[in-house]
């Protein structure tokens, strides 16, 4: 067994610029724990199988949800949380630089399993391993 050292997360998100673009900086159980960065829009998407976890470290992040037949925004200051259910159509935005935490199974697109087109700008992946 590898001898494991704490993680900066100051030093993992200074460790790329992409935006919409998770990092894996460790794993619990069958669960990444990711850091990315984000501004403005990601996309529409729902999880079939999985909550997602939200933990906003800086800046501000907007989540809209589609619920019961109508649509919301909550939104996010530094140092909130926030677990969108299973099965919710979400989409988040960030109106400025934000970074954020995202707790979800290993495995889990960043894109959801079900989604409308993915933008240029938005990274459709499993997460990334630190540099």
């Amino acid at each position: 067994m590898a001898l494991m050292e704490p993680i900066s997360l100051t030093e993992a998100l200074a460790s790329f610029t992409d935006h919409w673009s998770p990092r894996i900086v460790t794993t619990v159980n069958d669960y990444d724990v990711r850091v990315a960065k984000v501004e403005g829009e990601h996309l529409w998407h729902t999880h079939d199988h999985t909550d997602e976890f939200f933990l906003v470290l800086s800046g501000e992040l907007h989540i809209a949800l589609r619920e019961l037949a109508r649509e919301r925004t909550v939104v996010l200051p530094k140092g909130s949380v926030f677990t969108v259910p299973r099965g919710t159509e979400h989409k988040p935005y960030a109106p400025v630089p934000t970074e954020i935490l995202l707790l979800e199974p290993t495995g889990t697109s960043t894109v959801g399993d079900h989604h409308e087109s993915v933008p240029d700008h938005v990274d459709a992946t499993t997460g990334h391993a630190l540099n």
